[in-house]
């Protein structure tokens, strides 16, 4: 854990619990998955939690973010509610999209979680937008976009990277690369290692963190966010991390290798920030067994409404659409 860094015991008790939350979360939805209770897709960020709440925990109320089809840990590192969420994997009327979208599509504008993409790399375009609007209207947003490291070797992401470098917008680009794009190791599909070092084609900074240490992100981040508010353009961050599970749904992660597994959840990034708690800030393991007890608690309350919430009425087909009143013959 990055030791020098400014992080008060009031910090580190909500960086703490934010990672609870959305761990407590996933496991949740997993069960409710195998419940046939979630009938969509999943894909569960389990061992990922230091990126997002290290990032988005430097992020003013204005700023705005968009994220993978992984992003139950992103809206939720961003301030969006579990209930909704929850009643939005369930398809409940009380979702964050009324239970139309599901586990890929999950977006509140009232926190700035402008959508989760089920398209790889799709976010990195719209999160553009999204600066260049800041820009227009002479704000000082910025937003930041999550993705994996499969997204650097497609076409949006190199057009993202250019365009926000040429007009200099306020996007900071988080990688979280998980070492895997859905089965396949990135030494398979990349002939790189270090993704941060695309940023120098685009004339932006780029920096590798080590994506398990939560004040490592939020440092990097921090620097990133300072530096496109002040009107000196998008850096691109590349944090290391790993799912501790399988891709989506069912996988269970057998094209890894049992050695590398264990390495990795050794480095669980919650169990990490909890050593630095008590050995840093004076936190006793009761002081962390309260706030485990407390985010499960209000994990469990929150799947509860949710599974109460009604479901949506036939007539919610017809809402929420934008249809085009110009009628045109396919034959003209």
């Amino acid at each position: 854990m990055q030791a020098a860094v400014d992080c008060s015991n009031d910090l580190a008790r909500t960086l703490y619990d934010r990672m609870l939350e959305i761990r407590y979360f996933e496991d949740e939805v997993q069960r409710l998955f195998f419940s046939g209770l979630v009938r969509a897709t999943t894909h569960l960020c389990q061992g990922q939690e230091a990126v997002t709440v290290g990032a988005c925990s430097v992020l003013a109320a204005a700023d705005t973010m968009v994220c993978t089809y992984r992003g139950h840990g992103a809206v939720l590192a961003r301030g969006v509610s579990p209930a909704a969420a929850f009643a939005e994997l369930m398809g409940r009327s009380t979702g964050l999209c009324r239970g139309k979208g599901g586990s890929m599509h999950l977006m509140d504008t009232s926190v700035g979680a402008f959508g989760s993409f089920a398209i790889v790399g799709a976010g990195l375009p719209v999160a553009n937008g999204l600066a260049w609007a800041s820009v227009y209207a002479s704000q000082d947003s910025v937003c930041v976009a999550f993705f994996g490291d499969g997204a650097t070797n497609i076409g949006a992401f190199h057009e993202a990277l250019n365009l926000a470098s040429v007009w200099r917008l306020p996007v900071i680009f988080i990688c979280e690369n998980n070492l895997y794009g859905e089965y396949s190791p990135m030494r398979a599909t990349t002939p790189i290692d270090r993704l941060s070092d695309r940023a120098v084609s685009y004339g932006m900074p780029g920096e590798q963190v080590d994506g398990n240490d939560v004040l490592a992100v939020r440092s990097s981040a921090g620097a990133a966010v300072r530096r496109a508010r002040a009107g000196d353009g998008p850096t691109l961050i590349e944090a290391l991390t790993y799912r501790q599970g399988g891709h989506s749904r069912g996988d269970a992660g057998k094209y890894r290798p049992d050695e590398e597994v264990a390495a990795w959840k050794a480095k669980d990034p919650i169990d990490l920030f909890a050593r630095w708690m008590v050995a840093e800030r004076g936190f006793s393991e009761g002081d962390l067994a309260e706030l485990r007890d407390a985010a499960k608690r209000r994990i469990i309350a929150a799947r509860d409404e949710a599974q109460a919430a009604p479901a949506p009425e036939p007539s919610d087909l017809h809402s929420d659409l934008y249809v085009s009143t110009e009628v045109r013959s396919w034959a003209s």
